[in-house]
């Protein structure tokens, strides 16, 4: 799949998913949910309380008769309720509303729900930019912090897993640095030359991995064959592993608010994928995360 058109369409020709939300007194959530409803690609339940729930869907000018309300337990069992729904079978996918984010992860990471496969759960962003003719994944720009080998290794294979669900064969993922050679006195080219040689080794799968690259090199050929780099992988990549989360974070709203590119983005690595947008995201921009999610979710 090369845009979100793509994505969204083979969402539609799916059968529908069953989304939980998470604490949904938000009118812009509860907005990207029926977004999503109208283009028949989910049916939502919604966890909170039911006055809180009812305000903010009158704001948003939705009517909740689509929608099943459930009310938790208390505010502290509000991530757990919502997890558990996913447990029990009633839903395939989860989204982040009015909640602290930590406070969902960590009931998606309990061990007694079941969801966690031991892998380090990481965010990645897809952009559709249109000087590109295929989708842009970066990752990690909100979640890990300052992730170590082990912890990139699982944001690499992440990533990759999600590229296969939308049809991308054997996707190249560049481990950005500042330079693309390896230096001892910047920890991040070590790793990004590890990485290269894990996924040559078999330790990463599905994907070919090139780093350290620097991200001109990364999306560049002219580039790569200016600075003399012979991989056939450099200026190719559709992933871009980022060091850490200021340079994700930094990446990731400059290609929207400098580059227009459109994005979506969802947290991966769980048994289901977890819905995560921003007040900040356009009305377009959370429709295709949904959509992301849903495609995701049923690969």
């Amino acid at each position: 799949m090369k845009s979100f058109r793509e994505i969204l369409k083979h969402a539609r020709s799916m059968d529908k998913s069953r989304l939980a939300v998470a604490q949904a007194a938000d009118a812009t959530v509860l907005a990207a949910v029926e977004d999503a409803r109208r283009e028949g690609i989910i049916d939502a339940i919604l966890v909170g309380f039911p006055e809180e729930i009812e305000m903010e869907a009158e704001k948003a000018g939705i009517d909740l008769k689509h929608y099943t309300v459930i009310a938790p337990e208390s505010r502290k069992s509000v991530a757990g309720d919502t997890v558990r729904l996913v447990v029990n079978g009633e839903a395939d996918l989860l989204m982040k509303g009015l909640i602290p984010t930590g406070e969902l992860l960590k009931e998606v990471l309990a061990k007694e729900n079941g969801l966690n496969r031991g892998r380090t759960l990481s965010h990645v962003g897809i952009f559709e930019h249109s000087d590109f003719e295929r989708l842009l994944f970066v990752t990690d720009a909100g979640l890990n912090i300052a992730p170590d080998l082990k912890q990139k290794r699982d944001i690499v294979q992440n990533a990759i897993d999600l590229a296969a669900h939308l049809g991308i064969e054997e996707p190249i993922a560049a481990i950005l640095c500042a330079v693309e050679v390896v230096n001892p006195a910047m920890p991040a080219t070590l790793d990004g030359a590890c990485l290269a040689k894990m996924a040559q080794r078999g330790s990463i799968t599905g994907g070919r991995v090139e780093g350290p690259l620097a991200l001109d090199n990364a999306l560049s050929v002219e580039a790569a064959q200016h600075k003399g780099i012979t991989s056939p992988l450099a200026g190719r990549a559709d992933i871009l592993v980022v060091p850490d989360i200021e340079a994700g974070n930094i990446l990731y709203k400059s290609l929207v608010l400098f580059g227009k590119a459109e994005p979506a983005g969802i947290i991966v690595g769980a048994s289901v994928p977890v819905v995560l947008t921003s007040r900040a995201d356009s009305a377009e921009a959370k429709l295709n995360s949904i959509g992301l999610a849903v495609v995701a979710g049923r690969g």
